[in-house]
């Protein structure tokens, strides 16, 4: 997504030869060994904006190298395009729209350098390096690249909240790190910060910036395996003869002794508390940097293993198990080992019995990612959903876009309600369910981002908000959600309200066009003059980043009326497969660079498309969702750096991969169902628990073979589009025979 507004730079990325093809790492892989087919380098280019550096599933650091340039195609603070390092941080954001964090900066350097000077380009920048991605390789818990200026190789890796540094000097060479806290070629802007020289080994401190974030406070400690023995302090640009200092820009050159090793380590840890939690979070004992890099990779084969497949097209496993990847660096670990994290409002929470998650990416998330976890990682669906209910007492809503715990309002919608809708219904407690429902019911009854006008007039006009339509309809579906929460807890009432309410699309469907529109709050005009393929960023626009065509499709709650609305399934199914055969042309003058992966007006490179190959299956047309889900697999990914066609956002792109390549899809998440559409593996396994399984088998399937002839579940005829959760955590076999041609009878009497 781009959420930047007016600064955004579109950087337009060529296909990459650098190597692309080979880039999964070579390794013994076997049976167990799935991270053998990850490549964290898929999404770091194109508009993917990943990072490849180290991190553990939903770990609360991300030790990652930094480009050092804001531009929107760095957002994570890495690009593939790029070959200029100058630090590695502790922070970072996965395929986020807006960039941030990239916090806590170190860099090994082989000499003294002038940190007085302010650097007003990266050009300026004295211990930039360059580095050729010949020399770079990173695999899920493990980075590495060599710095050709001060020759060194780095090596970083990570366990939950400590991120250890490896460096390996020249013999003889100084051996000197740089930290810097006021790096200002970034996204936010540094407030105060602090560091001490604590004792010959540690260097502690903080960082205060202004960003995405309004109000980050990042504390840290940082242990070296050699005694300092010289350090150079500078506070705003000055030399200060003293082992600490704070104030607006501070940093530090450190160096060690040369005479016993070449290598240098480090090990780090933060806090959004203080440093004394940033010292309880660091690891006790020394830097077996091997150590911890192996417990990493194991970390990463248990979660990718909670779903294996088996494909003789080891490419088809490298985009599946790497976007099993991406799907767990996001959401992150918040609060410290002591449960303590910090609110927006300063104040000091405490988890108690349950770990705080930040970076919830939910207008992204809540379609496919949050889903997966269900599946995959059901007992931190409780506790993001605590995390959630924590934010919520800070404003008395529910987080829209959480990041280090600030509030950044960034998106349409409240899609923590779909999420905590979806987890209820699926059974997953460890959460009070009316404590989170009057948080649901609150939020949607407050007047803040259009509710004022949605309560009012049934919908938003369009000429009271910009990006009506979009908004219009998400709150519709969050209604949705909360109506079958009420009902599940018996809410008679509530159930009725929110579900009228939750056919708001109702207003804006315009019959004579067969589109979404904005209509003025006299309730009878459409806003004028109309183009589908408008599109407009943000102002002036009734749609979120995206145009008539992209928006006029959510409604997952209610397929079936939203058919009824266009004349029936025929001319509804006909005007979906307009949407993915009409000219991709855009129309406007600030068009959302979010509108990528077209295939016709159809944009998988941004969220509000991911539902709608999946409606021809409600439509009486499986077939259509079979091969526009199965086209849109093989053409939306690949395995090199541009392998993903929009932004990853936190997990969503991936997530989107990782489900619709085995079959199954939540259309519509709070349902509880999966739509089926192609699977693309001979045999995909989900693990339920130690002795439970739920497999699917899609026998004959192949490139061509990517229709649905027939179907079993645990032996007996399966005629149907979707299929249940519950039906899934029951275990057993779902088998799928394929063919080249489509099967129009299978999965249309349901």
């Amino acid at each position: 997504m781009v959420k930047n507004y007016t600064r955004i730079i579109l950087v337009l990325i060529l296909f990459y030869s650098c190597k692309t093809d080979d880039k999964t790492p070579k390794k013994s892989i076997t049976g167990t060994h799935r991270i053998a087919y990850v490549d964290p380098f898929i999404g770091t280019g194109g508009h993917g904006h990943t990072y490849p550096g180290a991190t553990v599933p939903f770990g609360m650091l991300q030790v990652t190298p930094i480009n050092g340039i804001s531009e929107w195609d760095w957002c994570s603070g890495y690009h593939y395009s790029d070959s200029i390092a100058v630090g590695f941080s502790h922070l970072a954001l996965s395929g986020t729209g807006i960039g941030d964090l990239a916090d806590i900066l170190f860099m090994p350097i082989n000499k003294k350098v002038d940190l007085s000077i302010t650097p007003v380009s990266r050009d300026s920048i004295p211990y930039k390096s360059k580095y050729d991605h010949q020399n770079e390789t990173a695999s899920p818990g493990y980075y590495q690249v060599f710095l050709e200026e001060p020759n060194v190789q780095v090596e970083l890796t990570t366990s939950q909240r400590t991120a250890y540094h490896k460096y390996t000097f020249n013999q003889n060479d100084p051996q000197s790190v740089i930290i810097d806290l006021g790096f200002a070629i970034n996204w936010d802007k540094v407030t105060h910060s602090s560091i001490a020289i604590e004792d010959n080994y540690t260097v502690s401190g903080y960082r205060f910036s202004k960003g995405w974030a309004k109000n980050q406070k990042v504390f840290f400690v940082a242990k070296f395996s050699k005694p300092i023995n010289e350090h150079h302090l500078f506070r705003d640009g000055t030399l200060i003869d003293q082992k600490a200092s704070e104030g607006e820009k501070i940093a530090t050159q450190l160096f060690f002794d040369i005479n016993d090793s070449s290598e240098l380590m480090a090990k780090v840890a933060l806090s959004s508390v203080s440093v004394d939690n940033a010292r309880l979070n660091l690891d006790p004992g020394g830097f077996n940097f091997k150590e911890v890099r192996s417990h990493a990779e194991q970390t990463w084969n248990d979660a990718l293993s909670k779903i294996t497949v088996e494909t003789s097209v080891d490419s088809l496993k490298t985009l599946f198990y790497t976007a099993m990847y991406h799907a767990q660096v996001a959401p992150v670990t918040f609060s410290d080992k002591n449960g303590q994290f910090r609110k927006e409002d300063d104040h000091i929470e405490t988890a108690s019995e349950y770990t705080a998650y930040s970076t919830l990416s939910l207008w992204d998330t809540f379609r496919a990612e949050h889903p997966l976890l269900t599946l995959i990682a059901p007992e931190r669906v409780s506790d993001i959903i605590h995390s959630m209910l924590a934010y919520f007492e800070t404003r008395n809503t529910l987080p829209v876009w959480t990041l280090y715990a600030n509030e950044t309002n960034t998106m349409t919608g409240y899609h923590s309600i779909p999420v905590i809708a979806e987890a209820y219904l699926k059974g997953i407690t460890g959460f009070d369910a009316e404590k989170a429902y009057q948080a649901m019911k609150t939020t949607m009854m407050q007047d803040d981002r259009g509710l004022k006008y949605y309560k009012k007039y049934g919908y938003i006009p369009y000429n009271l908000l910009d990006e009506s339509v979009t908004i219009t309809l998400e709150f519709a579906y969050d209604d949705w959600c909360i109506a079958q929460m009420a009902k599940a807890l018996g809410k008679d009432e509530d159930y009725a309200f929110f579900l009228n309410r939750s056919k708001a699309y109702q207003y804006l469907f315009d019959s004579q066009t067969g589109f979404m529109r904005g209509k003025s709050d006299d309730g009878q005009s459409w806003n004028e003059p109309f183009d589908p393929k408008y599109s407009n960023h943000r102002e002036q626009t009734d749609y979120t980043e995206g145009n008539a065509w992209q928006h006029s499709w959510f409604v997952p709650h209610n397929v079936k009326e939203l058919a009824e609305l266009h004349g029936g399934n025929a001319t509804f199914t006909k005007r979906l497969e307009q949407l993915f055969t009409e000219s991709s042309e855009i129309t406007g003058s600030n068009i959302s660079a979010d509108i990528s992966g077209l295939i016709g007006q159809y944009a998988h490179g941004n969220e509000p498309s991911h539902h709608i190959a999946y409606m021809f299956n409600q439509a009486g047309k499986p077939w259509r969702t079979q091969y526009w889900v199965r086209h849109i697999l093989d053409t939306q990914y690949n395995t090199t750096p541009n392998g993903l066609s929009g932004n990853e956002d936190c997990g969503q792109m991936s997530a989107w991969y990782a489900l619709s390549s085995i079959g199954l899809y939540p259309m519509n998440p709070a349902s509880t169902k999966y739509e089926i559409g192609s699977p693309i593996f001979d045999k995909a396994a989900i693990k339920i628990s130690e002795d439970k399984t739920f497999t699917i088998e899609a026998e004959h399937v192949s490139d061509k073979n990517i229709y649905i002839q027939s179907a079993t579940l645990n032996g007996e005829p399966f005629n149907h589009t979707s299929i249940s959760h519950n039906q899934i955590l029951q275990g057993g076999t779902l088998h799928f025979i394929m063919g080249d041609h489509p099967n129009t009878n299978w999965g249309v009497n349901q």
